[in-house]
């Protein structure tokens, strides 16, 4: 018998639940893994809080490292004892163990540990098709990157500063600033304090940024555009301070023509051939120490629910890991 957090009704993070839950044997495309370790990610607590809806009762959690104990029929390129991470899937990986489609899988590469892999899958690949493929920032250009001392922030920081780019970033307090810094931001705005928009002008000269890169959401989205150059890219990718209202589009035009985009990691690793190319340029890039990842928390797997206190908080920098005993 394997334990799961699982939850049977939304709300905050009491209804989080440590229960005792079998793992099937994998069916044909399958496998079953003993998870090492699981990622803590913002969408967590939008599945958990009925933001983003899922059915009931649910397990919770995109992402995890382990090991394969099993293997199911028409299943190549994996075999038992293989050490692999995901980033999707059912919703399930807040639990010790699980079966789950081989599709969804990656092997891990010696250099890599299980730690790592459950704190980056999600936020890495997130933070690869940012910024090499929804808006593929180049050498020379200023950015600016909200919340830039959370985990996804930390690693487009590193990772654009590798590619030579020039990284504005908003951040909730000097503590969260030191750390932005510390990992590539070249400016940081103290955004609950002072005005971003003015920050980022006075900083670009008056010209703006070609793109921003926004996870916090409804409080800052409006400034945002109001950031971004002729032509500018806003990327909206997560909603930390609560969902952007619906707008006229009118005002992109009136703004600049500017282009704005909703995506999700998702989209783009529903195939398999992408999913294993960015995870193979973000292997890349940990591997030779351009990006490091900061795990500065690790919680108990069945102590789930103080770890999204703490999120919810943002009494968390960097990445959480779940630890499975």
């Amino acid at each position: 018998m394997s334990h799961a957090i699982r939850f049977d009704q939304t709300g905050g993070p009491d209804v989080l639940q440590w229960v005792p839950l079998d793992v099937p044997p994998p069916g044909p495309g399958e496998v079953s893994l003993k998870h090492t370790a699981v990622g803590l990610n913002y969408i967590d607590t939008y599945h958990r809080s009925g933001l983003y809806p899922v059915p009931m009762p649910s397990g919770l959690g995109c992402e995890a490292a382990g090991v394969i104990t099993a293997v199911g029929d028409g299943v190549d390129g994996f075999s038992v004892g293989d050490r692999v991470a995901y980033a999707s899937g059912p919703l399930g990986a807040y639990a010790e163990a699980r079966t789950l489609p081989a599709s969804v899988l990656v092997r891990l590469p010696d250099a890599i540990s299980d730690e790592v892999a459950a704190a980056v899958m999600l936020q890495g690949l997130t933070a690869q098709y940012l910024l090499r493929q929804t808006y593929p920032v180049e050498a020379g250009e200023t950015i600016l990157v909200h919340a830039a001392a959370g985990g996804v922030g930390l690693l487009m920081c590193q990772w654009a500063k590798h590619l030579g780019v020039t990284v504005i970033g908003t951040v909730g307090s000097p503590e969260k600033a030191a750390l932005a810094k510390a990992n590539g931001c070249d400016h940081t705005i103290l955004y609950r304090q002072d005005s971003f928009l003015d920050a980022v002008k006075d900083i670009t000269g008056g010209e703006g940024v070609p793109v921003v890169y926004d996870a916090v959401g409804k409080d800052t989205f409006m400034d945002s555009l109001a950031c971004l150059q002729p032509m500018g890219t806003m990327v909206s990718f997560g909603n930390a301070s609560g969902a952007v209202p619906p707008i006229d589009i009118g005002i992109l035009a009136k703004m600049g023509s500017l282009f704005l985009t909703r995506p999700t990691l998702f989209s783009y690793i529903a195939d398999r051939e992408r999913l294993d190319a960015m995870a193979a340029d973000l292997f890349n890039v940990i591997a030779k120490g351009a990006v490091k990842v900061q795990i500065n928390q690790r919680y108990p797997l069945a102590d789930a629910a103080q770890a999204h206190r703490d999120l919810e908080a943002r009494n968390t920098t960097g990445s959480t890991v779940l630890v499975v005993s």
